[in-house]
C-alpha cells in the first residue's frame, strides 16, 4: 500500500497562468511535468530544498503531454539529475520533446489559419527556442497500460487520456488512487476561459474513463482551471471535488458540441469578427474572452470540431 506517499505541487510561473508540476516523494523520486526551461533551476531546486530534498535525487521525469509549458524544462531537469532520471512520455507526443520545430509546425497546421498575426511563426519560433531547454528522446516511450516502479512498494500506472493532445496520459499512484492528469481535465479552461483540446471525441472518452472507471480519490491538475463563474479550482482536488470537476468538464464539452452542431452546419461565412469563422458558436455559448491570446484554446478546440464535421461530410460524398 502507498497511502503515505507525499505529492507536493511545484509552481512554475509563466505568462498569464502558471503551470503546476508535482513532486512524488518516493524511494525513486519523480517529478510530473517540468514547466519551461527556467523552471527546474529557478523553481524546483529551491522548492525541493524546502522539503529537505535535492533535485539530483530525482529519478523519474513523468510528462503528461507534449506542450511547451509541460516539457520545456525536461532537458534542464534531466541535466540537474546528472542525466540519471528516466523520461517518460507517450509515443504520440514524443516528437514535441524531440524537436522544437514540431511546436511551430503545430501552430502552422491549426492556429495560424485563424489568427491574423503576420509575425505568428516568428513568435512561436522564439518561444520554442527560449522556453524549451533542449531536444531529447524519451527514455521510456509510453503506450498506456504500463506500471512504472518508483522504488520500494511505490508504483504508478499509466492511463492514455487523449484529447487535449493525442499523447496525453494520466499517472495513477497505486494504492491511493491519486491521479495526475496534466491538462486532460479542462473544466472551463484556464486564463482564456475556454477549454482547450485537439480531439473532442477522444477528450470526451477520456473524461468518461476518469469519471466512470478510474474514479480518482485525488485529482491533480496542471493549471488552476476555472468554474462557470471564473473562479479557479485548486490544482489538488479530493474525491468529491474531483468528481465535480469531471462532471463539469463533461457538461462544458456537451454544450460546446451542441453549439457546434447547431451553428456550424452549414459552415458559417467568414466575417470580420475576432471569433470568425466560429462567431455563432461563441455567441451561443456566451463566450466573450479574447480568442487571440495564445495558446488560443478557442481556435484549437473548435478546429477539432470543425475537422470532425468536415470528415463526416467527406464520408457522405465518398
Amino acid at each position: 500500500m502507498t497511502h503515505d506517499v507525499d505529492i507536493h505541487p511545484l509552481v512554475s510561473p509563466w505568462g498569464r497562468f502558471g503551470l503546476h508540476s508535482f513532486f512524488i516523494d518516493a524511494p525513486e523520486p519523480a517529478i510530473v511535468d517540468t514547466g519551461i526551461a527556467s523552471s527546474p533551476a529557478d523553481g524546483m531546486v529551491p522548492a525541493l530544498e524546502e522539503l529537505g530534498r535535492d533535485i539530483a535525487e530525482v529519478r523519474w521525469i513523468l510528462l503528461t503531454h507534449g506542450h511547451i509549458d509541460h516539457l520545456g524544462g525536461a532537458h534542464a531537469l534531466w541535466e540537474l539529475t546528472g542525466r540519471r532520471a528516466r523520461i517518460a512520455l507517450h509515443r504520440t507526443d514524443a516528437h514535441l520533446l524531440r524537436s522544437r520545430r514540431a511546436h511551430v509546425d503545430q501552430y502552422v497546421r491549426v492556429r495560424q489559419q485563424y489568427l491574423n498575426d503576420p509575425d505568428g511563426v516568428a513568435k512561436q519560433t522564439r518561444m520554442a527556442e527560449e522556453a524549451i531547454s533542449g531536444e531529447l528522446e524519451p527514455t521510456v516511450p509510453l503506450r498506456g497500460g504500463e506500471t512504472l516502479s518508483l522504488g520500494g512498494d511505490v508504483s504508478v500506472s499509466v492511463h492514455h487520456l487523449p484529447g487535449h493532445t493525442a499523447g496525453s496520459v494520466g499517472y495513477v499512484v497505486n494504492g491511493r488512487n491519486a491521479v495526475l492528469v496534466g491538462d486532460a481535465v479542462q473544466i472551463h479552461g484556464a486564463a482564456n476561459g475556454f477549454p482547450g483540446y485537439e480531439d473532442p471525441d477522444s477528450y470526451r472518452a477520456s473524461l468518461r474513463h476518469l469519471h466512470d472507471e478510474i474514479r480518482p480519490r485525488e485529482l491533480y491538475l496542471g493549471h488552476p482551471y476555472r468554474n462557470a463563474d471564473g473562479v479557479a479550482y485548486d490544482v489538488a482536488l479530493d474525491g468529491a471535488e474531483a468528481r465535480r470537476a469531471l462532471r463539469e468538464s463533461l457538461d462544458v464539452e456537451a454544450r460546446i458540441d451542441d453549439a457546434v452542431r447547431r451553428y456550424l452546419r452549414p459552415a458559417p461565412p467568414e466575417t470580420d469578427s475576432v471569433y470568425s469563422p466560429f462567431a455563432p458558436v461563441a455567441e451561443a455559448l456566451g463566450y466573450t474572452g479574447d480568442p487571440t491570446l495564445e495558446p488560443s484554446p478557442f481556435f484549437t478546440t473548435l478546429h477539432g470540431y470543425r475537422s470532425k464535421l468536415d470528415a463526416v461530410k467527406t464520408d457522405r460524398f465518398d
